[in-house]
């Protein structure tokens, strides 16, 4: 998640405080989010994947700015 935001980031060439503007958030924790200090979030991604993957499915995970999807899907039978 840090590289995707770093990458998209500097892609539109906004600085940290340009994006703690957008975003409301602050520039400390725009460089933390960047700074991977939000681990454990990807630790519970990591632990719903492997549901997903013992339900035989696809976790599926949308999100936007007013709404934020879950979703498990299953695989077809072959």
């Amino acid at each position: 998640m840090a590289k995707a935001v770093y990458d998209r980031r500097t892609e539109l060439r906004l600085s940290q405080a340009d994006l703690a503007a957008r975003t409301g958030l602050t520039q400390a924790k725009i460089s933390r989010i960047e700074g991977s200090d939000t681990i454990p979030i990807l630790r519970l991604l990591a632990k719903l994947a492997k549901l997903a993957k013992g339900l035989d499915a696809s976790l599926n995970i949308a999100i936007d700015a007013n709404d934020a999807r879950v979703a498990l899907t299953a695989h077809n039978a072959a």
